[in-house]
């Protein structure tokens, strides 16, 4: 045996165990007959059938229409910031980059409960209305806005940095050429931005997309289940309903969508041009 395939051994044994191992039990388990806790159970297609029957198809479409949501508003709320920080902050960069890193340093679930206070009835922004306009805001929290607040809110350097780096990769002295060639700032922006910037895009929504497909913490604290998403009836089904079978087929699908878009959108994107290699 060669001496890099005995050094390979320990790491593929690793991935085996942590990661395979676990997704096929997961698959195993999904289909078990419900509320089964064994695998020595004559497998069904029970728990896929009640995909339908059950309507469980309603909360994988709500975490992909939401999903879809957020993702077009980091798009749009992300490319300006990350075109000046690849292109116009110069040191200012790295002071924007702290900004929007610290807040990473903490809970997730403790930032989306300052967002409860800010909207909760009363709370800060309907008590500023009142105090300063003396207006007051219809009810805020626990609505399907403030789950896509919460989306764009936690997952944004998620779409931030890769946009950073695509946009970095776009070269000044070809939009230069281009306009000296008579070009718009519209066309520079169509034909040569956005194509040279295409992997740090698709990056940037593909990470965005697949985070918010299965978030939990949003649907409940700030929109207080006001809409069902898909990793809710995964969690309900692993631990209130006892019922593994059905939670381990709702992972299934959730891991099959997630992983085909990922396949998907990794044979179009030129990972070697990103990390430098070419």
């Amino acid at each position: 045996m060669q001496p890099g395939v005995r050094a390979a051994i320990p790491a593929a044994a690793f991935l085996l165990i942590g990661f395979a191992g676990p997704l096929l039990m997961v698959l195993g388990y999904s289909f078990m007959p419900p509320r089964t806790f064994s695998l020595a159970q004559a497998p069904t297609f029970a728990n896929f059938i009640s995909i339908v029957t059950d309507s469980y198809y309603l909360s994988f479409v709500w975490s992909v229409f939401l999903s879809l949501i957020a993702v077009a508003l980091l798009l749009v709320i992300s490319y300006p910031v990350a075109y000046g920080m690849a292109k116009m902050f110069g040191p200012w960069a790295n002071v924007v980059t702290m900004i929007i890193v610290v807040p990473l340093l903490v809970s997730e679930n403790i930032r989306l409960f300052g967002w409860v206070l800010v909207l909760l009835k009363n709370g800060i922004a309907d008590g500023s209305m009142q105090l300063l306009f003396g207006v007051q805001l219809p009810s805020l929290l626990y609505t399907v806005p403030a789950i896509v607040l919460g989306l764009v809110y936690v997952y944004l350097p998620f779409m931030l940095f890769p946009l950073v780096i695509g946009l970095s990769m776009v070269p000044d002295t070809l939009k230069e050429a281009a306009s000296d060639l008579g070009a718009s700032r519209l066309q520079i922006f169509r034909e040569i931005e956005v194509p040279l910037a295409m992997p740090g895009i698709m990056i940037g929504c593909m990470l965005t997309f697949i985070l918010s497909l299965g978030s939990l913490a949003e649907s409940k604290i700030l929109g207080g289940q006001t809409v069902i998403m898909i990793a809710d009836d995964i969690e309900s089904a692993f631990t209130f309903a006892q019922n593994w079978p059905k939670g381990a087929m709702l992972s299934v699908i959730l891991i099959v969508f997630s992983g085909s878009l990922v396949f998907f959108l990794f044979r179009r994107i030129d990972l070697d041009r990103i990390i430098g290699r070419r």
